[in-house]
């Protein structure tokens, strides 16, 4: 694994986000001065949190999974996570509701699952879910340590007996068609397919070996922090901060000091010269590239992922009737995602994700109110509407309207605030997407644009548009990766995803 050239005492970590923030734990937990700048007044990033009337809105990430990840990083400074953050599991982890009226309760323990399914759709799909189950898991199992959670300088350093497994196991066949080899039933079938969604491809395009972000919710589980999945992010901080991380907020990063190939110090907006012996830029890719002063290049342009408008809600306590998270599938499917992959329109018959984080946490919204936030997938501004500054408000009112017809005949919001790709872009977010790049074969894995950029010696990339890629786990695991490039990887082996959720169960 190739590492920075030089010393590398002192780093300067651009960027408090997640990426940014695991990046610093990481170092500093291996004896390196660690200084982190941030345009922002404080730690988040796109986890994100806004105050309103009352009510506390996470504008980032709602669903968090493999709390083993979390643990591991709070490690990396001897910090206990327990001791920073409470993490609740949901159970179920969400329940899918479907244009037939029909309903699943999802749950990460094989047992309950397996009774659900049963109850659901008979006994021979429980015997699929079953076997599905055991087929994630060693996915995972040969997966994670060796194609997720490792540096890979070329690809050819993918050929291992790993890869040969992985091949074994259906990994590069298409994921829809792999699914339906267990389940027969198409609802099921969506249930562990649509996190597809999430790497930015359909499921009847990605490969199969995406099923380890089924893998994630459906098998290890998910859980939601006390206070929101913005306590996350202030955690890291406070325990960075402990470790002995400086971090100097409402300071932008306008420019790198060169010398040959070498990156001698940063320089903020506020005129700050600040030097360092490496730098790790934490930031939107874009924005690394300007501060680097290159962009590589590419046979094919990269393509951004789909977007998302979120609608938050606060309602009377009387209209609650969900559980902490709630998946509406629309009856179409396939046609869901040509219209925002493919010809950029507005979902015809929207599936969406509904999130109550007050039946974990009651606190997140005044007394006797509820908060809701309702996803709804759109295409990114490169690939459909761009007006989002005059569609927002109208769309959010559709998508209330398909909540009253689907689930909560009440659901009026006496507060809301909706968020849309024109808030992404004006976060500085590619395509206005905060799902970053997507997950197609060509951007994953070797093919994604890596974390040690050429033509500088003392610089690593992190976050979602890097190694391994988008979502909480992954860009945790972007900053240790980050940390190796500086440091080495440290010794000992590799845990795997399954070491990891079973020591991150709270």
């Amino acid at each position: 694994m190739r590492r920075i050239e030089g010393r590398g005492d002192h780093v300067v970590v651009v960027g408090a986000g997640l990426a940014g923030l695991a990046t610093a734990m990481h170092l500093a937990g291996r004896g390196r001065s660690v200084t982190v700048l941030e345009r922002d007044a404080g730690p988040g990033g796109r986890t994100g949190r806004l105050d309103h009337g009352g009510y506390r809105l996470d504008t980032g990430p709602t669903v968090l999974t493999m709390p083993g990840i979390m643990r591991d990083t709070f490690a990396a400074v001897g910090a206990d996570l327990d001791d920073h953050l409470r993490l609740r599991p949901l159970d179920p982890a969400y329940t899918a509701c479907f244009a037939d009226g029909s309903g699943l309760a999802v749950h990460a323990d094989g047992d309950r699952m397996a009774d659900a399914v049963r109850a659901f759709a008979g006994p021979r799909e429980a015997d699929g879910y079953r076997r599905l189950r055991a087929w994630l898991t060693r996915l995972h199992d040969v997966e994670f340590g060796r194609f997720v959670a490792a540096n890979v300088d070329s690809p050819f350093g993918l050929l291992s007996g790993d890869l040969a497994r992985l091949v074994a196991l259906g990994g590069f066949r298409r994921l829809t068609p792999k699914i339906a080899s267990f389940l027969h039933d198409e609802r099921l079938q969506r249930v562990f397919s649509f996190q597809a969604l999430y790497a930015g491809e359909s499921p009847m395009r990605a490969l199969a070996l995406y099923a380890v972000i089924s893998y994630m919710d459906t098998v290890g589980g998910v859980v939601f922090p006390e206070g929101g999945v913005a306590e996350l992010p202030r955690a890291m901080a406070a325990a960075a901060a402990g470790a002995g991380v400086t971090f100097r907020y409402g300071e932008p990063v306008v420019s790198l000091e060169r010398r040959g190939t070498r990156i001698t110090a940063v320089h903020t907006g506020h005129g700050q010269r600040v030097p360092c012996d490496a730098v790790v830029l934490a930031t939107e890719l874009a924005v690394s590239y300007r501060l680097l002063g290159r962009t590589p290049k590419r046979p094919v342009r990269l393509r951004a992922a789909p977007s998302a408008v979120v609608l938050h809600a606060g309602l009377p306590s009387a209209a609650a009737d969900l559980g902490h998270h709630t998946i509406s599938f629309g009856g179409a499917w396939a046609t869901t995602f040509d219209e925002l992959i493919k010809t950029g329109r507005l979902m015809s018959d929207p599936s969406l994700l509904i999130t109550r984080p007050t039946a974990t946490d009651a606190s997140l919204a005044p007394p006797g109110k509820e908060l809701y936030s309702v996803l709804a997938p759109v295409p990114n501004l490169e690939r459909g509407p761009r007006d989002w500054a005059g569609l927002a408000e109208s769309y959010a009112d559709e998508l209330a309207a398909v909540v009253r017809e689907r689930l909560l005949p009440d659901f009026v919001p006496e507060m809301r605030r909706v968020l849309s790709p024109a808030d992404w872009a004006a976060q500085g977010m590619v395509a206005g997407t905060p799902f970053s790049y997507a997950h197609s074969f060509p951007q994953t894995g070797p093919f994604r644009p890596r974390n040690l950029p050429r033509g500088v010696s003392n610089v690593v990339l992190a976050g979602g548009g890097t190694v391994p890629g988008v979502g909480v786990p992954t860009v945790l695991l972007s900053g240790r990766l980050a940390a190796d490039r500086v440091t080495g990887p440290e010794p000992g082996p590799r845990r795997t995803a399954i070491d990891l959720a079973a020591k991150g169960t709270p």
